[in-house]
């Protein structure tokens, strides 16, 4: 919806769903349930996720037509996708397969460019849009040099295409890689890195130009303009970056926040081994939950998932952990732990007071694994409830 602090939304891939038809239904009964909860009448805006699977099937003939018209009829409209996982997202495990295909593929690249297209058709006019996507790909799965030379090839080509469909429609749509723990792109100073020294670097505006058909002089603004970085607060927060740096940092550097992803995650202030017994209800076989823990001398150790962190003695003996794990926004204290979401308040803050996007998304995705004690209602009335938390810190 939109509010005074931009469009407002939550992602679709909190519900299961891979195939275009079970993506539909959830958008005529979950999405609508939300809006009419929420008592919206304007135009509610939709959060997207669709698995390659469901992009190849909207794209054939009449289904793209045809959910337009619903979206008309229902007082809906899409303005950002959630083109993060391409493959199965519910009821299987997920764990690293989520980054994968990641941007050294050139799948990644063609379900990206197929997403472009849905939603530079679904945008409305006057309306920019958002895809968010891997950063790059799986720490691990990113080693040498020239998978880093891929997957900056493989980027410009996409701002290229995108530059090419703002020429065509007038939709302006951005490419958002969102940061994420034990990924290539992690924390805020990578991600400026790798726009300044790679994305940025002559040789990249020199490609970009040549394939656009542009000015060298412009390129840097066509690229700064389609590419940019989907901020997902949980991520940030597991980092123990501070709020109101990670997005001075970023807009100083000149990088669009495409997108702010609204969640929280998981801290253990004092890990004790009362805390670690407890945390293992959280310990899910669907998701991967990287930890940070902070040392007493103010390292941060990073583990993948949550067993390397339960069976490390440094992350034992830690200050702190903070443990990718989405949880309710409202929910300051989840049983004997609490969350990010101070950092996420702070981000929430400077977004009413100065806007630094004019896309949020709330996504936690989590829901049917959370530990039964803390899921309360239902879903519906569950994301409701976050939308309501977002609104009263948004408006003024």
């Amino acid at each position: 919806m939109k509010t005074a602090g931009g469009h407002l939304t939550y992602c679709t891939n909190i519900h299961p769903g891979e195939s275009w038809e079970a993506v539909f239904e959830n958008v005529r009964t979950h999405v609508l349930a939300v809006k009419a909860k929420l008592g919206v009448t304007d135009p509610f805006g939709v959060g997207l996720r669709l698995s390659a699977d469901a992009t190849r099937r909207l794209r054939e003939p009449g289904e793209l037509e045809r959910f337009r018209d619903f979206l008309g009829s229902n007082g809906l409209y899409v303005f950002t996708i959630n083109g993060f996982p391409y493959g199965p997202f519910h009821g299987t495990s997920v764990k690293a397969a989520v980054y994968r295909p990641d941007w050294t593929d050139g799948e990644r690249g063609r379900y990206t460019s197929d997403l472009a297209e849905l939603l530079a058709a679904l945008l409305p006019d006057g309306v920019d849009g958002s895809i968010s996507t891997v950063p790059g790909g799986f720490k691990q799965d990113v080693q040498t040099r020239a998978q880093v030379e891929q997957i900056t090839s493989a980027l410009i080509e996409r701002v290229v295409e995108l530059h090419a469909v703002r020429e065509r429609t007038g939709k302006t749509i951005t490419l958002a890689l969102e940061p994420e723990p034990c990924c290539f792109l992690e924390t805020t100073t990578e991600t400026l890195d790798f726009f300044e020294q790679e994305l940025l670097s002559p040789a990249s505006r020199q490609r970009l130009a040549a394939a656009a058909r542009v000015e060298l002089s412009q390129a840097e603004r066509i690229l700064r303009r389609h590419l940019g970085v989907c901020l997902d607060t949980c991520h940030a927060a597991i980092e123990f970056e501070e709020a109101d740096e990670a997005l001075d940092r970023l807009l100083g550097a000149g990088i669009k926040i495409a997108k702010l992803q609204l969640s929280a995650g998981l801290r253990l202030p004092g890990p004790s081994a009362d805390l670690l017994q407890a945390l293992r209800a959280y310990d899910e076989p669907v998701y991967l939950h990287q930890v940070v823990a902070r040392t007493p001398s103010g390292e941060l150790l990073r583990f993948e998932d949550l067993p390397l962190a339960f069976d490390s003695p440094a992350a034992r003996a830690a200050d702190e952990w903070r443990v990718h794990f989405h949880v309710p926004l409202y929910r300051e204290r989840l049983g004997a732990f609490s969350n990010t979401q101070a950092f996420l308040a702070r981000i929430l803050a400077r977004q009413r007071k100065a806007p630094v996007t004019s896309e949020l998304e709330v996504e936690t995705y989590t829901w049917d694994v959370l530990p039964p004690e803390q899921r309360g209602g239902t879903v519906d009335a569950s994301i409701a409830r976050e939308l309501s938390w977002v609104l009263e810190r948004l408006e003024p």
